[in-house]
């Protein structure tokens, strides 16, 4: 459980590090499908990170 919550105070971290308004400018000037392919990573990566806590 110790690890889990490492990974959740981390992602907090970066949440609050980036202004949501900076990041959606900057996926809109790499263009539409970077940041389609950003999110469907980090969505990905926040599965595949819980799954790995729960086992």
């Amino acid at each position: 459980m110790k690890k889990l919550s490492t990974v959740w105070l981390s992602a907090l971290a970066l949440m609050f590090t980036f202004s949501s308004c900076a990041v959606v400018g900057g996926i809109f000037k790499a263009g539409v499908w970077v940041g389609i392919i950003i999110v469907v990573f980090v969505v990905v990566l926040i599965l595949w990170l819980v799954n790995r806590g729960r086992g």
